[in-house]
């Protein structure tokens, strides 16, 4: 199974290695999309776990004994088709290839499937044509 995580790092955790104990201590994979984390200051970062649902539950419990806060809110890229104008610019920074111009008619198109929500493309565009929508919480049934 695999979950995104956002890890919200105190200064006091900055230096911990979060990644080799979850892989070592839970047998999870952290695959880490987007990182930014200075020495002896705060961060935050992107990752994308993988492992057994138990581990990874147990693992997020861990993380967050260590003080990280973590967010799992899942999020997905969104763009605006009105503001667009197929520049191409966010295909230039997508790691994943999700943007990607294709030809003879050089219309952006976006595959949600390969998106990494890295978040990369925000910044990119121009126009402010994408952005970052938080899905609803999903409410339990009784």
């Amino acid at each position: 199974m695999k979950r995104r995580l956002i890890l919200h790092f105190p200064r006091e955790a900055v230096h911990q290695p979060i990644t080799y104990r979850l892989a070592v201590d839970f047998d999870i994979a952290a695959k880490i999309l987007k990182a930014q984390i200075a020495p002896n200051q705060s961060g935050t970062m992107v990752v994308e776990l993988s492992g057994d649902i138990d581990e990874l539950a147990a693992a997020e419990t861990w993380l967050e004994s260590q003080g990280l806060s973590l967010n799992r809110a899942p999020a997905q890229i969104s763009i605006d088709a009105q503001l667009c104008v197929d520049c191409g610019l966010c295909s230039s920074v997508c790691p994943s290839g999700a943007l990607a111009l294709h030809q003879p008619v050089w219309q952006l198109q976006f595959d949600a499937q390969r998106c990494l929500v890295c978040e990369q493309c925000i910044p990119s565009c121009p126009l402010d044509a994408i952005a970052l929508v938080l899905a609803p919480p999903v409410k339990a049934t009784p």
